[in-house]
């Protein structure tokens, strides 16, 4: 079985911090997710888009660390919204109720636009 490699570099648009991740999504992610995120919000970005648009497979532990991601974003009082997710994981994310957690957008350009500002 081939896995690919996990990706997980940001950039800031508009006062968010996008995260562009790549791959697979599964336990062995946490790291790299954690490490764009701390890196974003130490940026000053107030909220975080999570682009899912190069991620080939995300598995019940990667489901977890989104999960992982979404509780210290909330501790942090930070928005975290989704764009870029196949109508598969789309579909995954509304039966684990995670849509509930998150807004999940279509295209980045919407999820900029939507995506509050950076924290006051």
């Amino acid at each position: 079985m081939s896995t690919s490699s996990f990706e997980a570099d940001w950039r800031q648009s508009n006062g968010s911090a996008i995260i562009d991740l790549s791959g697979e999504i599964n336990r062995s992610s946490e790291e790299a997710l954690n490490s764009a995120y701390s890196e974003a919000v130490q940026g000053g970005a107030g909220s975080i888009l999570l682009n899912f648009v190069q991620v080939d497979y995300i598995n019940s532990t990667g489901i977890a660390v989104i999960v992982g991601l979404l509780a210290r974003a909330r501790k942090d009082s930070r928005t975290v919204v989704a764009y870029g997710l196949s109508e598969h994981y789309r579909g995954i994310f509304e039966i684990t109720r995670l849509s509930d957690f998150m807004t999940i957008f279509d295209a980045e350009e919407d999820a900029v636009a939507e995506a509050p500002a950076q924290l006051r």
